[in-house]
């Protein structure tokens, strides 16, 4: 499995690393960090020049270099990458120019073999896309951005899986809740489920929400798989049926002090325009963290 953690700034990203990494060991995955700094102006990119070009030779600083910095040291603290580069520091010189918008360099890990720090320059969400659709990454990791509809383009124009690390605090005692119902997306989200569970040492609800005052067959046997999975997998999980609108009661039984995860919508992105998404509109509302399963 591959992650990918989005990082913005050294203020607010702390969460997002922190969640990140603790997901990374749970799933034994090749790690990526990425920051997308302001897009390098055309004068800048002729001045990196060829691709393959190391960072010793430039002459400027790339916007999005201390946040790089700033994640390497956290890593060094987590000892989530080997000793001897812990020693070294930073290997700033060690950073590969890939072409006019994409830089990296390669870390060796304790929990995982690759551990790679990327610097992108341009526009978020475009830069983000690319890396995914170049990488192929299952999970994106994000922070909660104040800015709502980024948030919202990124969950439904990224081709992968997206956990929004949103009002996380780490003192917090969470539960996991998971939405379940009969649609393809459950069978994902439960096996997701059961990975970050075991990340975060905690227990499970699972939460079956009916329009009516009715729970169809579909409804219960999914319900009874997914506790039976978690039974199995040796988590703490306990079925929860609530009568209402899907959304708001999800939001309404998460609060504050659950993560969400739930299957991605597999509506195309005209229906979801006009009719509206579930898992877009809880990520909305939510006051919590959200991981969206696709």
């Amino acid at each position: 499995m591959k992650i990918l953690i989005a990082v913005g700034s050294k203020e607010y990203s702390g969460p997002t690393l922190h969640v990140g990494i603790k997901v990374a060991k749970a799933f034994n995955a090749s790690t990526t960090i990425v920051d997308v700094g302001e897009k390098v102006s055309e004068f800048s990119t002729k001045a990196v020049g060829l691709a393959q070009e190391r960072m010793e030779s430039w002459d400027f600083e790339r916007p999005g270099i201390d946040v790089l910095e700033w994640a390497f040291s956290y890593l060094a603290e987590k000892q989530f990458i080997e000793p001897q580069l812990i020693e070294t520091g930073f290997p700033k010189n060690m950073l590969i120019q890939k072409d006019g918008r994409r830089a990296e360099v390669y870390l060796k890990g304790t929990v995982c073999d690759e551990v790679n720090l990327i610097l992108r320059n341009g526009e978020i969400i475009a830069e983000l896309r690319d890396e995914v659709q170049t990488e192929n990454y299952d999970v994106m990791i994000i922070g909660g951005s104040g800015k709502r509809r980024m948030t919202h383009d990124m969950i439904q124009y990224i081709d992968c899986s997206i956990f929004v690390v949103k009002n996380y605090d780490p003192s917090q005692e969470y539960r996991i809740l998971i939405a379940v119902d009969d649609s393809p997306g459950t069978r994902r989200a439960i096996k997701y489920g059961v990975r970050v569970a075991q990340a975060f040492g905690i227990g499970v609800d699972l939460l079956t929400v009916s329009k009516q005052d009715h729970f169809g067959e579909g409804y219960k046997r999914a319900a009874a798989r997914a506790a039976k999975f978690m039974h199995r997998s040796g988590i703490e999980a306990k079925n929860v049926f609530k009568v209402g609108d899907p959304a708001e009661t999800i939001v309404d039984a998460a609060g504050d002090n659950h993560i969400i995860i739930m299957g991605a919508s597999t509506r195309s992105p005209i229906k979801k325009f006009f009719t509206g998404s579930k898992p877009l509109d809880v990520m909305e509302k939510c006051r919590c963290p959200i991981l969206i399963v696709k």
